[in-house]
């Protein structure tokens, strides 16, 4: 009989896995199941041209249908996932189909998250396409609008809706910017980007409801709006996972081998929650680009039978204001940062924890740094933080 290898979700982490199953070998079928009816596409763009061009843009596909076709890969798009019997190995749909696996991965990434407040549903999220055309059309004429959280989403539907012309007010509920992905001072050098654009920043306001008209927060204060965009996290989507039998700790939990606790059920992407030699007191957790398409390619070579430990330095980028930040490792485990570089528009900063081995490297107009910073963490040596320090020494001398 041949063999069905299954994958729920159409994202990144899913995409890649499959094109990664069939070039590694696999022969059997590989079903491909999203709950969007669109094919698989990248969603960076979604809070940057999707939210400034003049026109609607074209998706950004990962791979063109006819990729798939070539590959033998089906695509069930549109089908949400209702159960998985792992016992079993069969799954359900919504439409009432059902499928039997021999190996399944959950890639299910997330939801974004709303705000449970008053007038909550009046705000609008960012996440998918349709969500992206729900704000192009209000932007076209919002002259108000509120970000709530200064989160990388949240800043940057901030700068894209300051593009269109827009005033712009940022709330967050934390004493600095993007405080879960850098550092005190690489958030400093974001936030002075949008101060310089004309963006209002308000940090340590606690938000009690949306109205018609306005945000209302703890403090007595009230910001006008005629849009409100909320980027305040991720809920990972773990119900069908964790009603399969996998453990699930805050992500489905997997090993270096994207394997669940469940025999033949993997995951990967967002949804995940992995081991990984910078986090050597628990596991790894990660919303980016780069890992899902990263840790999905491990996932499908790992169902194909040929996997590797999956140990990838975490990495992303933004785009604001003209400017490309990259983030390598993480930063929010140093315990010491030094700035090579401070200008307004150019940053470097390498993290370093209490050892003196880089654990981090945040660049702003300089990727040849992120390059050298990555090969530097990968390293795990403790180098000399005067050699660091300074920027006419390349990184990773010393």
């Amino acid at each position: 009989m041949t063999e069905t290898n299954v994958i729920v979700g159409a994202g990144q982490a899913g995409a890649w896995a499959a094109v990664a199953m069939r070039r590694a070998g696999f022969a059997g079928r590989i079903v491909l199941i999203g709950a969007e009816p669109h094919h698989p596409y990248e969603r960076p763009p979604l809070s940057k041209t999707w939210l400034t061009a003049a026109e609607e843009p074209e998706p950004s596909w990962f791979h063109p249908l006819a990729r798939y076709a070539e590959l033998d890969i089906t695509l069930w798009l549109g089908a949400p996932v209702t159960g998985i019997d792992a016992a079993s190995c069969h799954l359900a749909l919504a439409d009432g189909r059902e499928l039997r696996f021999d190996r399944l991965l959950i890639a299910t990434g997330g939801q974004a998250r709303r705000l449970a407040v008053p007038g909550g549903e009046r705000a609008l999220v960012l996440r998918d396409i349709a969500d992206a055309r729900a704000i192009r059309a209000r932007l076209a004429e919002a002259r108000l609008v509120v970000c709530i959280g200064a989160g990388v989403i949240g800043l940057e539907a901030a700068a894209s809706a300051r593009a269109r012309g827009a005033e712009v007010t940022v709330l967050e509920a934390a004493p600095v910017a993007m405080g879960r992905a850098v550092t005190a001072e690489v958030a400093g050098f974001v936030c002075d980007l949008h101060r310089a654009a004309g963006v209002r920043l308000e940090f340590g306001v606690s938000v009690t409801g949306i109205e018609a008209d306005a945000v209302t927060c703890a403090d007595g204060r009230s910001f006008p709006a005629d849009l409100v965009l909320v980027g305040v996290g991720m809920a990972r989507e773990t119900t069908l996972a964790a009603a399969a039998g996998c453990a699930v700790e805050n992500g489905v939990v997997v090993d270096a081998l994207t394997a669940t606790s469940v025999p033949g059920v993997f995951a990967a992407g967002d949804v995940a929650a992995f081991p990984h030699p910078l986090v050597p007191d628990g596991l790894l957790r990660l919303e980016t680009w780069r890992h899902a398409q990263n840790h999905g390619t491990a996932a499908g070579e790992a169902m194909a039978g040929t996997g590797r430990s999956y140990d990838d330095v975490p990495w992303f980028w933004t785009d604001q204001y003209g400017v490309n930040l990259q983030v390598a490792g993480l930063p929010g485990r140093a315990a010491r940062t030094l700035l090579r570089v401070a200008e307004p528009r150019r940053l470097v900063a390498v993290h370093l924890d209490a050892e003196g081995r880089v654990v981090g490297v945040s660049a702003a107009g300089a990727p040849r740094e992120i390059r050298l910073g990555t090969q530097l963490i990968q390293s795990g040596r403790v180098v000399d933080p005067r050699v660091l320090a300074d920027p006419t020494v390349p990184l990773g001398s010393g």
